[in-house]
């Protein structure tokens, strides 16, 4: 689904594994959390890097389906409606 969305929806959606126990038990929550809370915080700071912003024309109304192509990166993204 991942890969999915972020080729047709420009959605990026991140799946994080810490381990194989994909169900851990309730006993081990408090230490899992401890263990990875900040790197976990860290990673979420991270959503300010890069370009963002609005996509208007000459008299600031934005612009639907617009295409943004990065030189480099062979994955143009639309904007919204």
């Amino acid at each position: 689904m991942n890969d999915f969305s972020y080729l047709h929806t420009n959605c990026l959606e991140l799946s994080i594994y810490l381990g194989c126990d994909k169900f851990p038990h309730e006993s081990e929550l408090q230490q899992e959390w401890e263990n990875n809370k900040e790197s976990l915080l860290t990673f979420m700071e991270q959503v300010h890097r890069g370009i963002k912003g609005l996509v208007t024309d000459q008299q600031g109304e934005p612009i639907a389906n617009a295409t943004i192509t990065v030189g480099g990166i062979d994955h143009d993204v639309q904007t919204g409606e």
